[in-house]
């Protein structure tokens, strides 16, 4: 992401600049509704939508779900990535976090495969366009979405595909799932992530020989590296990913989207200054709460501890 600060080999940020340059990717701001009311189930969301010729789609997991489906939508070419779909791709991200009625979103890719890169064919429209700009780089808008992002990954992952995966939070993976960087086999350098995430994922020694190799990642691998968090036959991928989603939709949203970014923030972050990060962030939160809110936080507590027990 291009307002965030990756420390990389020049040492460690001072305190100050860290809170100093966090506070600009820390997009959001703590709402002053009370942060204990259990969201509704039948919030709206937008209504569905196509985008790039309905290579691209969006909608609700089922009617009045608080959870986003969308969709890569062209399965004939292992939904390979056009530069329209790129677009479209990054809107959709763009729609669904400013969505109060969406609390948490899935990715998939419909056919044999989750996304299979970039479509070659449009090499050159797609490399030397306007690759600077954030409102069109799918990547950039799924970092800064804040609702939580659920990969459903079944069949290929591959390049572009793979960087995509590497921007959702969560990672369902089917069986057959293969996760594959050939950037060194085609010419192509990185520029969504792939080269930095996926070390800090894997480790260093792993990353580079999946990426220097052209290896391929299969789902099992995945799985005991902390790529994937769950791994599922391919039909179960996306109702697995659903059932994801729906229990974060249960929680509190606005604690969730604090939640995710904070966790994000401190990766970039050496613990000491992670920690700092962690408690200011704290203090601003709770310093915005009034006595209600309190009140009502232990009334949602007492109410909790005499409910009957579902374990």
């Amino acid at each position: 992401m291009p307002d965030t600060v990756y420390l990389g080999s020049k040492g460690l940020l001072l305190n100050t600049q860290a809170r100093k340059l966090l506070s600009h990717s820390h997009r959001y701001t703590k709402p002053k509704s009370d942060p204990i009311i259990e969201p509704n189930p039948h919030d709206s969301m937008a209504a569905a939508s196509t985008d790039s010729g309905e290579l691209i789609l969006v909608e609700p997991a089922k009617p009045g779900s608080p959870v986003a489906v969308v969709t890569i939508n062209r399965p004939k070419a292992l939904n390979a990535l056009t530069r329209s779909m790129m677009i479209s791709l990054a809107a959709a991200f763009r729609r669904l976090d400013a969505d109060d009625g969406v609390a948490a979103v899935v990715l998939a890719g419909r056919g044999r495969a989750f996304c299979s890169g970039v479509d070659l064919t449009a090499a050159e429209e797609v490399f030397k366009g306007d690759v600077k700009d954030p409102a069109a780089d799918p990547v950039i808008q799924m970092e800064r979405c804040r609702k939580p992002i659920v990969g459903a990954i079944a069949g290929f992952a591959v390049t572009a595909g793979f960087e995509i995966a590497l921007a959702c939070d969560i990672i369902v993976a089917g069986r057959s799932a293969k996760f594959i960087d050939t950037h060194a086999k085609f010419g192509i350098f990185p520029s969504w992530g792939l080269s930095q995430k996926l070390s800090r994922v894997i480790g260093p020694n792993r990353a580079r020989e999946v990426s220097l190799t052209c290896m391929p990642v299969t789902a099992e691998m995945a799985e005991k590296w902390g790529l994937v968090n769950h791994i599922v036959d391919d039909s179960q991928v996306l109702s697995k990913a659903v059932e994801v989603a729906e229990a974060i939709a249960r929680n509190n949203r606005n604690l969730v989207m604090l939640y995710k970014s904070v966790i994000n923030d401190g990766l970039q972050l050496d613990l000491e200054h992670a920690r700092t990060l962690e408690k200011e962030r704290a203090h601003d939160y709770y310093n915005g709460m009034t006595k209600e809110q309190f009140a009502n936080m232990q009334k949602f507590i007492q109410g909790r501890s005499k409910a009957p027990s579902k374990l």
